[in-house]
């Protein structure tokens, strides 16, 4: 098998090593004589997975002791609804960075529930920047601030964080969740679906604060309070546990590989390859997103036609490149560069958009 090089922008791809353990585990676990996801979730083999993976969290992302880690479902898209729904007591308000569709869906579910004032909105320059964190303030009494690290659409990405004093952050992390250090001190609330930097589809870890697990109120739908699942270790219900069983294993590969700082390093060689291309042939490639807010795990990029865009995918799929197409909403191309990619992807995709220059150009 030629494995090829996946930019898809999510589910995305995978650690090889990761892959070929499961392929061999996945039939007969451990000589268990079954395979773990035909295991009882209330099992000493499953109970010792599910904790592993939540130590891995804490030791990896350097999680203080105050704060819980939780496995869900439903995805970042069920977190939109289920932090107003734990986090915003009775008159109370919180403030929203609209930075980019995914930002634009958490605020809507957001506006639903409680009263939301609104920081920041990227319309008017089609979200292509964010604001100076320094400048940004939250309102008075406000009960958190959301934000989205990272628009996978767009190609921007929050490179500091503003100082909210006493009031927390709340920031949808998924695309890129353990790509770097962060503060995690800063935050009140860190939420981010598997499926891009952490493991397959179907699992979302929540890292909340202790302090804000009392804000779940008691006449919530059990499966909406944050309070429930920390209290029950994320074992209310059946979890998904083939998802967190991959899971654990993608955290053990990035700790035998160097930790969350070689990510970083692996991140920063990774974008600067492809954004050194896009700087050094700018009437030939163009990025939208201002300078100090691209994004290193989605490099969104145009070229000088839609008709130049296609042939650009279609020769790329021959290298054996996938997923270079931009999102449907946006056009154009879009490379992500998730932890699990290899740096050579990154610089084999630089080296074909060069020779495309020379071609094309």
């Amino acid at each position: 098998m030629t494995r090829k090089f996946n930019f898809y922008a999510g589910p995305a791809t995978l650690p090889l090593p990761v892959l070929e353990q499961i392929r061999d585990e996945f039939v007969d676990y451990k000589g268990m004589g079954l395979s773990l996801v035909e295991t009882s979730h209330r099992s000493k083999v499953y109970d010792g997975i599910h904790h592993q993976a939540m130590a891995l969290v804490h030791e990896l992302l350097g999680v203080p002791d105050n704060y819980k880690v939780l496995f869900l479902q439903g995805g970042a898209t069920l977190q939109f609804a289920m932090v107003p729904l734990n986090l915003l007591g009775k008159g109370e308000h919180c403030d929203f960075t609209v930075s980019g569709r995914w930002a634009q869906k958490a605020y809507d579910d957001t506006a639903k529930l409680g009263s939301v004032q609104v920081l920041f909105d990227g319309a008017e320059d089609h979200y292509t920047s964010l604001p100076d964190p320094v400048s940004l303030k939250v309102s008075p009494g406000s009960a958190y601030l959301h934000l989205t690290s990272n628009e996978t659409i767009g190609g921007i990405q929050w490179q500091q964080w503003p100082d909210t004093g006493a009031v927390p952050i709340v920031a949808d992390m998924s695309s890129d969740i353990l790509s770097r250090r962060i503060p995690v001190e800063k935050f009140g609330l860190i939420y981010a679906g598997s499926q891009k930097n952490l493991a397959p589809a179907g699992a979302t870890v929540v890292i909340i604060r202790d302090d804000l697990l009392e804000k779940s109120q008691d006449n919530l739908p059990v499966y909406l309070s944050y309070k429930i699942h920390a209290q029950k270790d994320s074992m209310y219900n059946t979890p998904p546990v083939f998802v967190v069983y991959a899971l654990k294993l993608v955290l053990e590969w990035v700790k035998s590989v160097g930790g969350i700082e070689e990510m970083e390093r692996r991140a920063d060689e990774r974008a600067n390859a492809i954004y050194d291309v896009i700087d050094t042939y700018p009437d030939f490639y163009h990025s939208p997103v201002a300078r100090k807010d691209r994004s290193k795990m989605n490099v969104v990029f145009r070229l000088p036609s839609e008709d130049l865009e296609k042939r650009f995918v279609a020769e790329t799929e021959a290298a054996n490149m996938l997923g270079l197409k931009g999102h449907r909403s946006v056009g154009g191309c879009r490379a992500s560069l998730y932890n699990s990619m290899p740096v050579e992807g990154a610089h084999a995709l630089a080296d074909f958009m060069k020779a495309f220059v020379g071609k094309y150009g």
